[in-house]
């Protein structure tokens, strides 16, 4: 006869995602999709190949693909987030990842906040920049931030993370934008994928 598992081994054993949490996770990664087929449909259309962007029409495609990668990968983190039976990562690896994809969106969207409060107040440009484009574009990016901050708490809540953990994510973010808007274009501009600037 098999004697039931013991109360402290049954304690161990994660709670599932809340339904709230699976939505959420699900409608996080459906987003990052989305966003990933613009830049697909940029590609394929060549929608930079005329225009003021034209000689950057090779670094865009390599920032384009780049960018498709990291949505995708940001879809996947959130699934596996809200999976019933996490795989492929350990719960310490995904919940570095889902605190550095919170920190980079809140830092990004934060960023184009302080921007547009710069060009209201005429700062930086001027309030005519702002447009109702521009302005869904960063609550979008607002969105996400807090969606990515509930999978995250939710998630090491669920395993019980240390703060270390988050910790590790919200620093990496400010790495990861670092190389996305300095490195990879200055590495461009090495490879002579960019014109050189004046």
């Amino acid at each position: 006869m098999v004697s039931a598992a013991p109360a402290s081994d049954r304690s161990r054993t994660p709670a599932r995602p809340g339904t709230g949490n699976t939505v959420i996770g699900h409608l996080m990664a459906a987003c990052c999709i989305a966003f990933a087929i613009v830049n697909v449909v940029f590609e394929m259309t060549g929608h930079f190949a005329d225009g003021p962007y034209a000689e950057y029409v090779s670094a865009i495609a390599v920032m384009n693909w780049l960018v498709v990668g990291l949505k995708a990968m940001g879809a996947a983190v959130a699934l596996m987030s809200v999976a019933k039976h996490p795989r492929f990562l350990p719960a310490a690896g995904l919940g570095v990842l889902l605190w550095g994809a919170f920190a980079m969106l809140g830092v990004y969207a934060l960023g184009s906040v302080v921007q547009a409060v710069g060009m209201a107040a005429g700062l930086t440009g001027t309030a005519d920049q702002i447009d109702l484009a521009g302005v869904g574009y960063v609550l979008f990016f607002l969105v996400l931030t807090a969606g990515y901050g509930v999978l995250a708490i939710c998630y090491s809540r669920r395993f019980g993370l240390r703060r270390g953990i988050a910790v590790l994510g919200v620093l990496g973010a400010p790495v990861m934008l670092g190389v996305l808007l300095l490195a990879v274009p200055m590495l461009l501009a090495a490879l002579g994928l960019m014109p050189p600037q004046n």
